[in-house]
């Protein structure tokens, strides 16, 4: 589980074809490792890996055709920058809103406009997932939890602050960019619930 709140910008340092699907290489920037063991989760941009051979420096990822299917690592490529954020502890702040690390589409960016010093960026999202999102909701971008400014049928705004815009990968977003795209847990537990099925 995780909070949303990017603690390090990475990069992918290599891409290893292993028996059909990858392993990946990760530099893991200024994320201190220390407390970290083989075995631990870690969001990749999103994408809850599991950190293999942890380091001072990075740690390895093994990656699935699913996984690849599904997310934008399916598309990276050496030298791509990725958000980096380690599991959540019970003790820690909860600054963002739960987040799994379990990418539920791909989203779009439509625009992208100046607001001040802010700046404002539209998605559009498979029809499937448009109805998890609402005004002054949550959402889940690369791995950085965000409130949604606006809705209207598949498209919906967030604003990005100077400082996520400082701290995350989504400055070097452009319009056509296809990014990761998890949706509030909550929304999709009160759809079971109203919808009188019963959680697994």
């Amino acid at each position: 589980m995780f909070t949303g709140i990017i603690q390090a910008i990475g990069q992918i340092a290599r891409i290893e074809p292993r028996g059909g699907d990858v392993r990946l290489h990760i530099d893991a920037g200024s994320l201190d490792l220390s407390d970290v063991a083989p075995g631990d989760s870690i969001a990749v941009s999103g994408v809850c890996l599991t950190a293999l051979e942890p380091s001072a420096h990075g740690f390895l990822a093994d990656v699935s055709n699913e996984t690849l299917g599904l997310t934008t690592l399916g598309d990276a490529v050496v030298g791509d920058a990725v958000n980096l954020e380690k599991a959540l502890r019970l003790a820690d702040r909860l600054g963002g809103h739960l987040v799994t690390g379990h990418v539920d589409g791909l989203a779009e960016v439509t625009a992208i406009e100046a607001d001040a010093r802010s700046r404002r960026i539209g998605f559009r999202v498979p029809a499937t997932l448009a109805r998890y999102l609402a005004r002054k909701g949550s959402v889940c971008i690369d791995g950085v939890s965000l409130t949604v400014n606006a809705v209207c049928e598949d498209e919906f705004e967030v604003n990005l602050i100077p400082h996520t815009l400082e701290a995350t990968t989504l400055a070097q977003r452009q319009v056509g960019d296809a990014v990761n795209l998890e949706v509030d847990l909550m929304a999709r537990y009160a759809e079971r619930l109203f919808a009188g099925e019963a959680t697994p």
